[in-house]
């Protein structure tokens, strides 16, 4: 009983939160790696990216709730990120033809872009924050658990309770649909393979008939889509705090250089390796050890590797780790 005890307390405050977690990075990943393989720089304003759409979802959401318009027991803010993604692809196309067409036109080196994507990010910081405040926002509606630690206890008999959040689980079908429409996209149609070809040799793409435009244009609007939904989601399954999304940058970019930037494959696994590692080392371990352990051997501390204050160093030591001795990352990315 005592280890159904630890598992469920596994469950509960490990595997179920990291999966989430992980696919929140894992969708900002893929918006980072796009970028990467395709325009060939290092976007700064992602992070900032994220908290514009967010933003905008969330001032969709309260629009929709005034006019008496939710989604029953999801969040209403589903309904509103159809046009959170819509208002991200305007701002980082308009950016991009304001901004950044320029600089691939004098064909600028990457170093270049990467100093002009810090810029933006700063820009993009103060827009939000001036459009929808400092504070802390919850806008999570509907049902709140799926089940709760109390029915569990009932249904099971056990100690421990194990409750299951309704935005955990919509972050990860949320997350699996748009990962396979976006590997749909990227395999299966016209536009997807120019952006392939033009990812794997840019030259050649072009003297195949591929418009750089179009391609540039395209891969703007699913980094959007990926951004807004990557933070959407965040900020459903914890709150909105503009200030967040900016120190999410670390675990995000972590996450694609783990798994190899420029390869989608890999920023999806980098996403899920940095979320539980994490997870895993600013858990305190005590109360699992103390159900699995003899009561002679109890711990009497936390055992607790990290606080939670500490999390985004863990991000921090495996991104130096990685760069220093596999460059590459796991799937064979494209080295920094």
């Amino acid at each position: 009983m005592d280890v159904l005890n630890a598992i469920v307390a596994l469950l509960n405050f490990v595997v179920i939160p990291g999966a989430a977690y992980g696919a929140q990075l894992a969708l900002g990943a893929l918006g980072v790696t796009l970028v990467y393989g395709i325009l060939r720089f290092s976007n700064f304003a992602h992070g900032d990216t994220m908290a514009f759409g967010t933003a905008a979802t969330i001032l969709v959401t309260w629009l929709l709730m005034g006019a008496g318009i939710t989604f029953g027991p999801l969040p209403t803010a589903l309904l509103a990120l159809p046009f959170g993604i819509g208002l991200t692809a305007l701002l980082v196309l308009g950016t991009d033809r304001l901004i950044y067409r320029f600089y691939r036109r004098v064909k600028a080196a990457p170093v270049v872009l990467v100093m002009v994507s810090m810029g933006v990010m700063f820009v993009m910081n103060g827009v939000t924050r001036f459009v929808i405040g400092v504070d802390e926002i919850n806008f999570a509606d509907g049902g709140r658990f799926l089940i709760t630690a109390r029915e569990f206890r009932d249904m099971t008999g056990l100690q421990e309770g194990l409750a299951i959040r309704t935005t955990q689980v919509i972050t990860l079908v949320v997350a699996v649909i748009a990962v396979a429409l976006l590997f749909w996209f990227l395999n299966r149609t016209r536009t997807g393979k120019s952006m392939r070809a033009f990812s794997d040799n840019e030259d050649l793409a072009l003297l195949s008939g591929i418009n750089p435009e179009r391609v540039v244009a395209v891969t703007w609007i699913l980094v959007a889509a990926l951004a807004t939904t990557a933070g959407v989601l965040y900020g459903l399954d914890k709150s909105f705090k503009a200030f967040t999304y900016f120190q999410l940058l670390l675990p995000i970019f972590a996450s694609a250089v783990v798994g190899g930037l420029g390869n989608p494959l890999g920023a999806i696994a980098g996403g899920f390796v940095i979320a539980f590692s994490e997870v895993t080392v600013t858990y305190a371990w005590k109360k699992v050890a103390t159900y699995v352990l003899p009561d002679s051997l109890a711990p009497d501390g936390l055992l607790q590797l990290m606080g939670t204050d500490y999390k985004f160093a863990v991000s921090f030591a495996i991104l130096v780790i990685v760069l220093l001795f596999k460059p590459t990352g796991i799937f064979k990315g494209k080295a920094i």
